[in-house]
């Protein structure tokens, strides 16, 4: 029941800090053909081509999930620090935190390749 607990409480912190700002800022569309048109408008009002809205929308996910892991690796920090000598946790702990590094190293690298290749599409259709 307590874990339970723990889960929903981290879903509302992740939902309040995360998501809801995003509702919150979010602009109301005014006009249908707003939405087919080939160019996007972001708050500042400048337009972007499609392959840099998806370019950003990636790094933000990319973003989270490095936040993700970081969460992760201070979960097996906490772990291993409570684990009040008992091997079993603390092998629980080095496991979590190697599976967390290898999950940024991945991050990384596809952030790395993410933003490389949108910079080739953008410069080969003449976007920037």
């Amino acid at each position: 029941m307590n874990k339970l607990r723990g889960a929903i409480a981290l879903a509302v912190i992740i939902f309040t800090l995360l998501i809801l700002p995003q509702i919150s800022l979010a602009s109301a569309v005014s006009d249908a053909t707003d939405l087919m048109q080939d160019t996007f408008s972001d708050s500042l009002g400048t337009s972007k081509d499609l392959p840099e809205v998806i370019g950003d929308i990636v790094k933000v996910l990319l973003g989270f999930l490095g936040i993700l892991a970081v969460l992760l690796i201070l979960y097996g920090g906490f772990i291993w620090m409570t684990a009040a000598g008992d091997d079993g946790k603390v092998d629980k702990a080095k496991k979590i935190i190697y599976a967390a590094v290898i999950g940024l190293v991945i991050i990384f690298s596809a952030y790395a390749i993410a933003s490389f290749v949108f910079e080739q599409i953008s410069e080969a259709t003449g976007a920037r």
